[in-house]
């Protein structure tokens, strides 16, 4: 049996060690299009900041470790999945046949179509290569602006803010975070950046990114410069000339970098008129495998079903990704096993400021909710926003409540029911979440013991 693994991230290199676990004597290909040995992206922080070298984001050490497993890890782009040959078309014209094949290419930066944002001294925040564009022009002191605020955002601002830069944020939304976090705990993020010196621009998008022309006469300093010898030839001269960004409230500022932030879409162009069903991400079953037999899909691709929601969803947090890719590994191996479910969590750590958001935090139609607020606490304040459907707390939102996590997470994927006694208590006081968890928790298994 041969396993071809597209994706040489988290999800693919632990599906691949999933099924050499499980299928001692199959073959394994895992085929990844960037150059550099198999890495997490969500190290790339790490490594702005300088806490960690290159080494230190790869997934796994020892130039070895994949031959040793016996796992082939080779450089490619798919192009496209013939099901019927059973077979993945390379760009590079070459083909990889497969018995059966694990869709794990994971997810890229969605570009907004801005004038000048294709130039130079413009880059994403995704891959080493664009790390190490970004170190060479975030130097202390330098202007930097970043278009968006969202769970990405966020974690490329704090890598940026310790490198000691002038940095300006600019979110279309109405707040930071907006995907995670309700009008409250946005706005309360918004001030804790403000405080910590961070220019944030809420409910405002680009227009244009420009650059002074090179062809433009220069000025009386510019041709006493020519004269001297400075700056005769522009490739010399270090980094892109710096930029003026034009804002949609008029605004217009400097900057020396740029960084596009403003969400991924998934990988997943190359599956066209494949035959293999695709919504947002690759549709699968709760096998993870796709409407194609012997085809699974995993990781920021995968559009798995999420119980909280009701629906299928692409949720591109690391978690899942680890979890998907498990799932889908056994079952490659021959080993029937389902996905519990769809992790809806994201934990953020904002300049020190921690937020988290879980299940449904926005509430739905006909449910009720509760806020608690304190804005003088320390560290920024706190905030907890509890929403419930029927007997069932569905979604949170925090602030500061670190010691309520696990508990959030309990509750919300645990669809634990509250008696209508412990429901009124969290609407009066949003702090019981604890002493609400053990009192309906336990209630539930019994019942569930005594079926």
């Amino acid at each position: 049996m041969k396993h071809v693994i597209l994706g040489a991230g988290p999800a693919g290199v632990i599906a691949a060690e999933t099924l050499r676990k499980n299928a001692p004597g199959d073959e394994i290909v895992v085929i990844g299009d960037e150059p550099e040995a198999p890495y997490s992206r969500m190290a790339i922080p790490y490594l702005l900041i300088g806490n960690v070298g290159e080494e230190g984001t790869r997934l796994r050490h020892g130039a070895d470790h994949f031959d040793k497993l016996r796992i082939v890890v080779r450089q490619g782009r798919a192009q496209s999945v013939d099901t019927v040959k059973r077979q993945v078309l390379l760009e590079d014209g070459s083909s990889e046949a497969f018995d059966r094949l694990l869709i794990a290419t994971g997810s890229s930066p969605a570009t907004p179509p801005i004038p000048g944002i294709d130039g130079p001294g413009v880059h994403p925040c995704w891959t080493l290569a664009d790390a190490r564009k970004i170190m060479a022009l975030a130097k202390p002191g330098a202007r930097v602006l970043q278009m968006g605020a969202g769970f990405i955002g966020c974690i490329i601002m704090e890598a940026l803010a310790a490198r000691g830069v002038q940095l300006s944020v600019v979110e279309m939304g109405d707040r930071m975070v907006p995907r995670m976090m309700g009008p409250t705990a946005g706005g309360m993020i918004k001030a804790w950046c403000k405080a910590k010196g961070v220019s944030v621009y809420t409910g405002a998008r680009v227009e244009a990114v420009e650059r002074p022309d090179p062809a433009a006469e220069p000025g009386l300093l510019g041709k006493i410069a020519q004269v001297l010898g400075f700056g005769a030839d522009p490739s010399a001269a270090g980094p892109a000339a710096p930029m003026t960004v034009r804002l949609s409230t008029g605004e217009r500022l400097d900057a020396d970098l740029v960084i596009s932030a403003t969400g991924v879409k998934p990988n997943i162009g190359f599956l066209q008129d494949s035959g293999i069903t695709c919504l947002v991400g690759v549709l699968t079953d709760e096998c993870l495998q796709t409407n194609v037999p012997g085809i699974y899909a995993a990781g920021d691709c995968a559009e798995a079903f999420d119980k909280v929601s009701g629906t299928t969803i692409v949720s591109a947090i690391q978690p899942n990704a680890a979890e998907q890719a498990r799932v889908a590994a056994l079952n490659m191996a021959g080993k029937s096993t389902a996905l519990k479910g769809v992790t809806q969590i994201n934990v953020l750590d904002t300049l020190g400021m921690i937020s988290a958001s879980f299940g449904n935090w926005q509430g739905v139609p006909g449910g009720e909710q509760v806020e608690l607020v304190d804005r003088e606490g320390p560290g920024g304040g706190k905030l907890l926003s509890l929403q419930f459907s029927g007997d069932r707390l569905i979604g949170c939102n925090a602030i500061g409540w670190t010691e309520h996590v696990g508990v959030m997470r309990g509750l919300v994927e645990g669809e634990v029911r509250l008696s209508a006694e412990w429901k009124q208590r969290l609407l009066a006081d949003p702090t019981l979440l604890m002493e609400a968890y053990l009192a309906n928790a336990q209630a539930q298994q019994d019942m569930a013991h005594l079926r």
